[in-house]
């Protein structure tokens, strides 16, 4: 890594890691640093590496041998495939330094760390031997305050001791700004290797909309975890906020008693959805579904279905069928007439009626339809989302293929990533 002599810790967040052939091994997502009684400059211990598998892992610096400003490169060697775990006396350099509350040694002013550079030593060893501070004043007048930054060396900063860090609060400004770049399940894989403290942290800095996203993305016990921490009527508002289908699932995990509450704090019309689909089973359809899919009369056009199917909120699977009914046309509807697939959208005039498109050969699955039974009806139709209608012909909701996979898949999918990769198992880089 000739030349390279400073590298702050929010420039490596996201950057694509290389082996030495120019293979993708994946993403930079955090610095490892190893905190110290003295006030000499921590060594950075390597990096976390989450893998194309969603697997974060551990690349100890020694391995690394490129630091640019759109990469990172490995050297030839293996990659230890065990999830990364944080040891008693590490520290997450952007997962926990960044945000934290410190002072100067020199005046005793407070700051707040806003990055940390990490520079090499002639032992090939990386030390963060800088932190960016930024130090509030008052002294604009009317209640206004100064924010300046400034870049010092790691013994001009007291108070980022193991002990400060996890006993002090600390704000998530900086921490959610990285954030903003990244996908809901990134951040949740991110906030899993987080210690509970700061965890909870960045749950209270975080906007309603983002941690509903971010919370659907988690294993069911760590939901639990951060809907327990949240205050009652917050968690209500998060519920709200999060699709129906996962609401329920998560609800569905709680006591009786919480579960009442909190729907008791919901709004009506977000609260009675959610108490029809606890009604079913989680492995039926009923238990399943959304029942918030596209719904249109008749008499709609074409052109209003294409609007619905392109709002960017709106789920890819959810978006591949328009569900036609006569009102009303909230769940349950009145009766369901069909769907039409968006690939007949495309071809039709925009001036035409849904109606003229309407699939009435598909059939419906019922809400008590068992996993087994929903799976061989994707596999026989091909589909990504399917309707759900009860025996009097009123649509209830529409399960898709991705609901369904989540209830196939092993429990706590999510904390092993996309492939079942057995613990310490390592793989060549090169």
């Amino acid at each position: 890594m000739a030349g390279v002599n400073r590298v702050f810790a929010a420039q490596l967040a996201g950057l694509p890691v290389f082996g030495p052939d120019g293979e993708s091994i994946g993403k930079a997502r955090d610095l490892v640093a190893g905190l110290r009684l003295d006030q000499q400059p921590p060594r950075v211990l390597g990096l976390v590496v989450e893998l194309a598998t969603r697997r974060r892992v551990f690349v100890p610096m020694l391995r690394v041998t490129g630091i640019e400003p759109n990469a990172v490169t490995l050297a030839t060697g293996t990659v230890n495939m065990r999830r990364f775990h944080r040891r008693p006396n590490e520290v997450l350099v952007l997962g926990q330094l960044i945000d934290a509350q410190a002072h100067l040694a020199s005046t005793g002013a407070r700051v707040t760390v806003a990055d940390a550079a990490m520079e090499p030593l002639r032992s090939r060893d990386w030390v963060l031997a800088k932190l960016a501070v930024r130090e509030r004043s008052s002294r604009l007048g009317l209640g206004r305050r100064r924010s300046s930054l400034q870049v010092l060396p790691w013994s001009d900063v007291r108070g980022l001791g193991l002990t400060d860090l996890t006993g002090q609060p600390q704000g998530a400004g900086q921490l959610l700004m990285l954030f903003d770049t990244m996908r809901a399940v990134d951040i949740a894989a991110t906030m899993r290797d987080l210690p509970t403290k700061r965890r909870h942290e960045v749950v209270d800095s975080m906007d309603d909309e983002r941690l509903a996203d971010v919370l659907e993305e988690l294993p069911e016990e760590d939901q639990k975890e951060l809907l327990a921490h949240l205050a009652e009527e917050r968690a209500a508002d998060i519920l709200e906020a999060m699709n129906p289908d996962d609401a329920a699932d998560l609800l569905a995990e709680l006591a009786p008693a919480d579960q009442s509450r909190l729907l008791e704090l919901m709004h009506p019309d977000e609260s009675e959805p959610l108490k029809r689909l606890l009604t079913y089973s989680s492995d039926t359809a009923g238990g399943l579904m959304t029942p918030e899919p596209v719904i249109l009369t008749p008499d709609a056009t074409i052109a209003e279905a294409l609007a619905h199917i392109r709002n960017p909120d709106l789920p890819a699977a959810l978006a591949s069928l328009v569900f036609v009914c006569r009102p009303p046309t909230e769940t349950p509807t009145g009766r369901y007439v069909g769907c039409v697939h968006f690939q007949r959208l495309l071809r039709e005039a925009p001036a035409e009626l849904v109606a003229t498109a309407v699939d009435t050969d598909l059939p419906a699955l019922g809400p008590d339809a068992t996993l087994p039974e929903i799976t061989r009806y994707f596999a026989a139709y091909n589909l990504a989302c399917g309707p759900v209608v009860d025996d009097q012909d009123h649509l209830l909701g529409a399960v898709t293929v991705d609901d369904l996979l989540d209830h196939l898949l092993p429990d706590r999918w999510r904390e092993t990533g996309l492939h079942d990769i057995t613990e310490g198992q390592e793989i060549d880089s090169a």
